[in-house]
């Protein structure tokens, strides 16, 4: 058994202390947090928490069936008798209250925060897998990255876990400082700063003061990683007390990514330079690496993991290993349907960055370019500038654009003054029907724009009938 502390009913009555009303039920253990009682593991800790679409007292007694022996209430719930149950009046702030507790009780655990306004789940993945040579990694494979989630992920921590990964996600300043004090971060990597969630935030420099908060939370003896090829990023560099290591594509990143060559959806390679000091070394390191994930676009998020293994001195030969070994699951998915068409199904999400990234990706695919996007949400006073920027750069890159949405539709009129072919959809349910008048074997197609278009409809509906066209053919002809 492990030494260390016991996530159990006497740990999370301490830890609630005053904010506990009541406390019900036998003792128990638990092995983990959850909101949902769909995701009920046995010995799970469920908290009730309200929302505008239900209120989890009303699951509570389907997460106990479902073997939770813990619940965190506001009141009674029939059914959670076999529980042990903690009566509080905001269990959101129960919740967090006991995830800073766990994260405090373990001492010899060192998080590693990552923010930015692109890229956060992808990099924290690649760092757990350059850690893992090294050290006991936790990382939940998720974007939990706010008030709830983050509580959440603490709450899986285990005590023998050396270093945990934690994604520090923002909409206003004061959130990502919220999340340290949990956290606890001795580093914190900063990707990018852009105009994701300009509406809430309200200005670009709002946006930099929230990201500069998790490098203010660091430790003097903690390390602030910083992408010096943004200039928002750079900027940040004096605000913290920690030791700043840098990455990029720049020649003055310590931590450097150079000679790029794309391999398509087969990945890509490049030269990394490594500045001797942070090896202990008088000359640089340098090594050519070839990544397996597709994108160069993603070279920043792989030099992150780079310069943090380096911070946690894993050698220089498994860093290079372990790069070369990448197998980690991206958002956006590369399939090939029909006859032989290549589709970049991008429709999780859409800001400005992501856009241009997945624009890079695409024009890295052989055959024409095509591209269905749609409106990038939540840009505030950016909005019609960065859809118009995107409009200019889909001109440079592509052979004929759709688009779709009111926003998207900004896209259209940019790239169509640019000199581009373009088609505006009206409706979803047209998509699917006017892209497959216009695809021929060999294309690539990508679809992007905010999930609340929802154009995961369309991929799967364009993708049914792709393969359908394609095995009706290949019946006629045999």
């Amino acid at each position: 058994m492990p030494h260390g502390p016991s996530l159990d009913s006497t740990f999370v009555r301490t830890a609630l202390a005053s904010q506990l009303r009541g406390h019900e039920g036998p003792d128990q253990q638990f092995m983990r947090a959850i909101i949902d009682s769909r995701e009920t593991k046995p010995n799970d800790l469920f908290t009730a928490l309200s929302g505008a679409r239900t209120d989890g007292h009303n699951h509570a007694a389907q997460a106990v069936k479902a073997g939770a022996t813990g619940c965190i209430l506001k009141h009674t719930v029939e059914g959670t008798e076999a529980a042990s149950c903690f009566y509080v009046d905001d269990p959101l702030s129960a919740l967090q209250t006991l995830a800073a507790s766990w994260r405090a009780a373990l001492p010899q655990l060192e998080v590693i925060g990552v923010t930015g306004n692109v890229g956060k789940t992808t990099t924290k993945l690649i760092i757990a897998q350059l850690l893992q040579p090294k050290y006991q990694v936790q990382v939940n494979p998720l974007n939990y990255n706010n008030e709830v989630s983050v509580p959440l992920c603490l709450l899986e921590l285990r005590p023998e876990t050396e270093r945990a990964v934690i994604e520090h996600g923002m909409y206003t300043r004061g959130e990502i400082e919220l999340l340290c004090s949990w956290t606890q971060p001795q580093k914190g990597i900063v990707l990018n700063i852009g105009p994701v969630h300009l509406e809430r935030a309200g200005s670009i420099e709002a946006i930099a003061l929230a990201k500069r908060e998790l490098i203010e939370a660091l430790p003097a003896n903690g390390h602030a990683i910083l992408n010096i090829d943004d200039p928002r990023v750079a900027k940040i560099r004096p605000y913290t007390a920690a030791t700043v290591i840098t990455f990029g594509s720049a020649e003055r990143a310590q931590i450097r990514g150079h000679s790029v060559e794309s391999h398509g959806t087969d990945g890509f390679s490049f030269t990394l330079t490594v500045d001797g000091t942070l090896l202990g070394e008088i000359d640089n390191s340098e090594r050519r690496l070839r990544v397996p994930l597709p994108g160069t676009h993603l070279l920043s998020n792989v030099l992150a993991g780079i310069a943090t293994a380096v911070t946690e001195k894993v050698p220089f030969n498994a860093i290079a290993t372990a790069v070369e070994q990448l197998a980690v699951p991206l958002r956006l998915q590369i399939s090939t349907i029909g006859n032989d068409i290549t589709l970049l199904d991008d429709t999780y999400n859409a800001s400005p960055a992501s856009m241009h990234a997945a624009l890079d990706l695409l024009a890295e695919m052989p055959g024409r370019h095509l591209a269905l996007l749609g409106d990038m949400l939540e840009l505030g006073s950016e909005e019609e500038q960065a859809h118009q920027q995107i409009g200019e750069r889909a001109a440079d890159d592509l052979d004929l654009l759709f688009t779709i949405g009111q926003r998207g539709s900004q896209i259209g009129e940019a790239a169509a003054s640019a000199g581009l072919e373009t088609s505006h959809i009206e409706n979803q349910s047209d998509a699917a029907r006017t892209l497959l008048k216009r695809l021929r074997s060999g294309d690539a197609l990508l679809v992007k724009a905010s999930n609340q278009l929802h154009l995961d409809a369309v991929v799967k509906e364009l993708t049914i009938a792709m393969n359908s066209q394609f095995e009706r053919s290949v019946r006629r002809h045999t």
